[in-house]
Parts: C-alpha cells; sequence; structure tokens
C-alpha cells in the first residue's frame, strides 16, 4: 500500500485564549496525487487543519495541540515549518503577507535558492512557474504594483517552483477573476495528473473547484463531518449542511431535479436529458408563464441616469486618470457616478484598475488628471482585513457593543490575526466603518460611500448572506455601496447596478441582470447553466414553468 503524503492521527488543537478547539479528534489520510478540496463554513478548521499540515500549528501559533500530523514522512511535532516547506507548497488567504521580495523574478527564485539549486536550475524553475501561471509579463514588475490577484499568483508560483510533493492553498481563487480562477484549477489538476503532486484545496466557491476533486473533506465545528467524493459530499451537504451546497446543487434541490450536479456539465447533461434546456424546450410563452427572467434588482440605463441626476452624487468620478512613474496608465479617463443608497458591484479581470480605483475614491491615491467628488466621508475596507488591526486582542478593536453587531463578541479574547478569513474581514469592515465614531463613543455617523475591495474573501454562503444583508442595511441609511468582486453570486445578491473595467476603463455599465446573464465568465453559474436566471431561486422557477409545460398532454 502506498504511504500517505498527509496524515492525521486523533490531532486535537486549541489555539491560545480560545474557549474551544479548532480541530477535534481529526483522524484522515491523503494520499499522493489524490486531488482533496476542503469544505466548511467559516472557523470550522480548514485553515487550521492546513496550518497543522505545513507546521504552523503548533510552532507559529503556540496553543495546545494532541495527536499527530505526519506530512510527507515528517512527524511536525520534530520538524517545523521551515523543514516541511522542502515536502509542502503552500498558500494563504493573505498571498501580501507571503510575497517578501521587490520583484517577481526574485519571488520565484527564493525557495529554489533556499534548497541550494544552481543558477541554470533556478533559471529554469522561474520560467516554468511563470508559464504554468501565465505571468510572465510580471517577472520583472515591482510586487509592491501588484493587484491583489497578480500577487496571489506570485504567491501561488513561489509554492509550485519546487516541484513539492503536496501543495496546501487556502482559498487560492478568492482574488483571482473568473478566467484566471479556472485557469487555477485546471492547472492543480494538470500538477496533479502529470507530477502526481497531492492537492489539498480550501474553497468557499466549490462550484469552480468540485469538477476536478476526487474527493471532499467537510469540517463542522474543528471535526472532520464527511468524507466523500463530490456528488456524495453535495448529497450529505443538501440533508446536513445546507449552506455548502452550490448554486447548481441548490438549484436543482429546489427543482426538484436529482442528482445534484458537480459542475456546469454535469447540470447541464442533466436538464438536456429532461429536455429542459431553452434551447430544446418548449418556449414558456403560456399565460401566467414563471419562466421569464426577472429584472428585479436592474435599473434601465435611462433610470440610472435619472436617479444621479435628480440629486448631487454620493460619489463622482469625472475623466479620472492614474498614471504611474514610467507613464503607464493605471485608470484611462474614468467617468462613473454613485447616487445614495445605490448599490454598485465593480468587476474586471485581475489588473484591470479596480483597487486603485477604490484607493481614488477615499484620497489614499490622486488623480494625475481629471477629479473625483464625494459628499462626505468614504468608508474603504481593502483586500487585506489585516493592515486594520492594531490591537493584540479582537477586544481592543472595537467595544462590546459594536463586537456583537458584527457578530464577533465570543472572539473578544482572541488575536485577530488567529481569526478565520471571514472573521477577519468582518472585523475589518466593522472598524472602517464605525472609523467616524460620535463624542465619547457615541454611534458613528453613516458615511457617504462604503467601498469595500474583494470583502468575500475567506467568507462561507452564510457570512457573505450577512454582509449583503448589511450592504442592503447601509445603502437603505444613505449610503452609496461600491464593492469590487469576482463572485458573480455575490454581486448579483448585493448589486442592482455592474460596472465592468478592463484596461483602466469602463466597458459596461447595466443592470445586474444585463451584464451578469448571458454570457461565460462574468456569469453567474446559475446563469451557466440555465438561460434568464441569476440566482438558483430564479432558476428554479423558471425550469419549474418548463417541467410543467413538458408535462401537459
Amino acid at each position: 500500500m502506498t504511504s500517505a503524503v498527509l496524515r492525521f492521527e486523533s490531532v486535537e488543537y486549541r489555539y491560545p485564549h480560545a474557549q474551544s478547539p479548532a480541530l477535534r479528534d481529526v483522524s484522515v489520510e491523503i494520499a499522493p496525487g489524490e486531488f482533496v478540496v476542503a469544505a466548511g463554513l467559516s472557523a470550522s478548521g480548514k485553515s487550521t487543519f492546513l496550518r497543522a499540515a505545513c507546521g504552523l500549528v503548533p510552532h507559529f501559533h503556540g496553543g495546545e495541540f494532541g495527536g499527530r500530523v505526519v506530512t510527507g514522512g515528517l512527524d511536525t511535532r520534530e520538524h517545523g515549518p521551515a523543514a516541511l516547506s522542502a515536502i509542502a507548497g503552500t498558500l494563504f488567504q493573505d498571498p501580501e503577507t507571503q510575497v517578501v521580495l521587490s520583484t517577481v523574478r526574485a519571488e520565484l527564485a527564493l525557495p529554489l535558492e533556499n534548497r541550494g539549486h544552481g543558477a541554470a536550475a533556478v533559471a529554469r524553475g522561474v520560467e516554468e512557474a511563470a508559464l504554468a501561471l501565465g505571468i510572465g509579463e510580471l517577472l520583472d514588475r515591482s510586487t509592491h504594483e501588484l493587484s491583489g490577484g497578480e500577487l496571489q499568483r506570485v504567491a501561488l508560483g513561489a509554492a509550485l517552483a519546487g516541484r513539492p510533493r503536496i501543495l496546501l492553498l487556502d482559498e487560492p481563487t478568492s482574488q483571482l477573476d473568473p478566467v484566471a480562477g479556472d485557469e487555477l484549477v485546471w492547472l492543480l489538476r494538470r500538477l496533479n495528473e502529470e507530477w502526481g503532486t497531492a492537492i489539498v484545496l480550501v474553497e468557499h466557491r466549490l462550484e469552480r473547484c468540485l469538477g476536478a476533486a476526487d474527493r471532499v473533506l467537510a469540517f463542522e465545528d474543528g471535526a472532520l463531518a464527511c468524507d466523500a467524493p463530490p456528488r456524495g459530499f453535495l448529497e450529505w451537504a443538501a440533508e446536513r449542511a445546507p449552506a455548502l451546497a452550490t448554486p447548481g446543487a441548490r438549484l436543482f434541490a429546489r427543482a426538484g431535479l436529482r442528482p445534484p450536479p458537480s459542475g456546469v456539465k454535469q447540470a447541464r447533461a442533466t436538464l438536456r436529458a429532461h429536455g429542459l434546456l431553452e434551447d430544446e424546450a418548449v418556449a414558456v410563452a403560456a399565460p401566467g408563464a414563471a419562466a421569464k427572467p426577472r429584472p428585479r434588482r436592474g435599473l434601465s440605463r435611462a433610470r440610472l441616469r435619472g436617479a444621479a441626476g435628480s440629486r448631487p452624487a454620493a460619489l463622482a468620478f469625472r475623466g479620472v486618470w492614474h498614471e504611474r512613474a514610467g507613464g503607464r496608465a493605471v485608470l484611462r479617463g474614468v467617468d462613473l457616478a454613485l447616487a445614495p443608497g445605490e448599490r454598485v458591484a465593480l468587476m474586471g479581470r485581475n489588473g484591470a484598475g479596480k483597487s486603485t480605483l477604490l484607493r481614488h475614491a477615499n484620497g489614499l491615491l490622486a488623480p494625475t488628471r481629471g477629479r473625483v467628488e464625494a459628499a462626505g466621508r468614504v468608508a474603504l475596507l481593502l483586500q487585506n482585513p489585516n493592515d486594520y488591526f492594531l490591537a493584540d486582542r479582537v477586544s481592543g478593536e472595537l467595544g462590546p457593543a459594536a463586537l456583537d453587531a458584527a457578530g464577533l463578541g465570543a472572539l473578544a479574547d482572541r488575536h485577530p490575526r488567529d481569526l478565520s478569513g471571514g472573521e477577519r474581514q468582518r472585523l475589518a469592515l466593522a472598524i472602517v466603518s464605525g472609523a467616524a465614531g460620535g463624542e465619547a463613543g457615541g454611534p458613528a455617523s453613516p458615511p457617504a460611500v462604503v467601498c469595500l475591495d474583494e470583502p468575500t474573501r475567506g467568507m462561507d454562503r452564510a457570512a457573505k448572506g450577512d454582509l449583503a444583508a448589511r450592504l442592503r442595511t447601509a445603502a437603505a441609511a444613505g449610503s452609496a455601496v461600491l464593492v469590487a468582486t469576482h463572485d458573480p453570486e455575490f454581486a448579483a445578491t448585493v448589486a442592482e447596478r455592474v460596472v465592468l473595467i478592463a484596461d483602466g476603463r469602463v466597458i459596461a455599465d447595466g443592470p445586474v441582470a444585463e451584464v451578469l446573464s448571458g454570457g461565460w465568465y462574468f456569469a453567474t453559474e446559475t446563469a451557466r447553466i440555465v438561460d434568464g436566471a441569476l440566482l438558483p431561486e430564479d432558476g428554479a422557477e423558471l425550469l419549474r414553468a418548463r417541467m410543467t409545460i413538458e408535462a401537459q398532454p
């Protein structure tokens, strides 16, 4: 029998000052060449599982550790992260803390140089990693100039360069645009199949990766609750953890179809077999047909212009350019306005200029040409929530009432950096939203604009729903909301308008139903399965109507 490349034996772990364990009696083996997805709600133990696999738990984080972890034949109680890094390549949720050198080329070369490779082997390894991840054009760029998604690919390239036996990846697609995210998953599948590299991939957007996985480990409250192939996991999730179900699985469940699909291809094959694809089904044109798409969240462009023109804009970009040293333009004549209370999703590929635009919104950057106008305070949450933490306890960042309002009251004694990715995002958002507190600690006045840059990184579906509700509440109180995101499901849930940016220019600006349906990459999974629907509830309604017509004599 082939020895496991990763083995957990009755592992228990508790972070310092934590009230309950982060891992509870976890026993599992991962064989060489397996592609494993780790799923679970925020704070369920997924990231801690990876930290234990690479030795950060307990060597870096401290706390109470029991049981045994063996990675590539090395017992993590006896070998720390440095020794284990030759076997296990790692990428965590905050790549900005893992990229340490000034240029991309130097960053990719560092792990190879640390292992004593000669100059020719280092150069070859850097070139191969750059080609694999499509970052060849970034090799001589400064790492300080890169977008979050570009940094994520660079950090992954450094993890890949030494050809590790196992890759431990925590939300590696969270800051990648739809094309780069899909390409990354299939690159991992290729490495898995051709190199025999074992993959352990933590993801919340399971629809991106279940089609490539051999197996899914689902965590609940620190314990391993499910270990099954993708379809078996989806059947378990439907019964035990509906919040983990993919949009496609939720679509099928609401429409009464089985089995749950692990991807778009399986879903469309099932619908085709039932005669329910739009190009093959009977058109729903009967009286009362419920299958017509409902653009319930969108507004026409004329109505949007009218709404913005009827009162002063909360935020306006007037011909904004931003040019870096050497003349490279990041923003090119951006004209964009948000009305008070309007909710807008900003989308586009990595490096398109989304983060730069948000930094202009609150004055972190100034235009080289044009101007930015705001009707009041602009609250900005950037991609790395760790940048907002100053205290060594969560209770030192916010008062008890604010922590309870953010759903973090039970974590008051934890160190902010020991929180899960989703919890850190919620804490940082609460901090920036309350940045203008009143006298003597009174309530904060609502900002004129709330800007968020990839706020759903590390968040499960329930946490995303809670964030969407909070943003809708902020908008109802008069704050304009501008969210840069690569998550089309989140955009469809929170926004009424989508602005698509490419090469520093606005190339599309319209209702969410217009921009996020009918395409492939900038589209929800439901829209790719069922034309005319954005979210599972809409798609299920459409499919039920088609099934009713199919059943008619």
